[in-house]
């Protein structure tokens, strides 16, 4: 037999902050896709938001929620880039940094897959990596828009190939109802949602005021 292909994991976002719904994502695929390394890609300037807060905080909130994970990683290339945050070019990178051989696997819930014909040269992700994608909220993964549903018929598969890069698998993850929108109107408002977010996280929230200066998020 030979060596085990290397799984590296990506989960991107503006983790505004992150709390235990990323986490409780993160912890359902590194089990469910026998991830090797997690990398969580924290977003630059999004295309498609704007607003976010300051990444050096986004970063040190992340820092705090992955203490005690050893194979977890943060990859700040997205923060660090100048310009829109496209997922294909931080996939070329990565792909030029680790090499043929090892799977990229891109970790996206339900709401993103749905929207995935209007990400940036969509077509050409599987050409990079895998897809991963879990139901996320109440966004179903059924009657998936047409362009989206024929990339899943052509590409989908029972379990992650063996390959560096060009299949499409679901893996299920806990229910966990938390709204990025909704935790941050409690913050605005001076809100503690303990039950929400890591201890660590909310303390550094709280002692910098992050959020309780910010206008109400609509």
């Amino acid at each position: 037999m030979g060596l085990k292909r290397r799984r590296v994991g990506l989960l991107g976002g503006t983790f505004d902050p992150v709390h235990v719904g990323h986490l409780a994502l993160a912890r359902a695929a590194c089990v469910a896709l026998s991830i090797d390394e997690l990398r969580l890609v924290p977003t630059g300037v999004s295309w498609q938001k704007d607003g976010s807060s300051p990444a050096a905080d986004r970063v040190a909130m992340l820092r705090l929620a992955i203490a005690g994970e050893p194979d977890w990683i943060i990859d700040t290339r997205e923060v660090e880039r100048e310009g829109p945050s496209y997922t294909i070019d931080t996939l070329a990178s990565l792909r030029a940094e680790l090499g043929p051989e090892c799977a990229l696997v891109l970790i996206i819930g339900s709401d993103q897959l749905r929207n995935l014909a209007s990400w940036h040269r969509w077509r050409e992700l599987l050409d990079l990596c895998h897809i991963a994608a879990t139901r996320r909220e109440r966004v179903s993964l059924d009657d998936l828009p047409a362009p989206v549903e024929a990339l899943v018929e052509a590409h989908g598969a029972d379990a992650l190939p063996d390959a560096p890069a060009g299949g499409i698998v679901f893996f299920s993850m806990p229910a966990v109802p938390v709204s990025s929108t909704t935790l941050r109107k409690q913050l605005v408002a001076g809100e503690a949602p303990v039950e929400l977010l890591p201890a660590s996280v909310l303390e550094y929230i709280q002692s910098r005021r992050l959020y309780r200066d910010a206008p109400p998020v609509k």
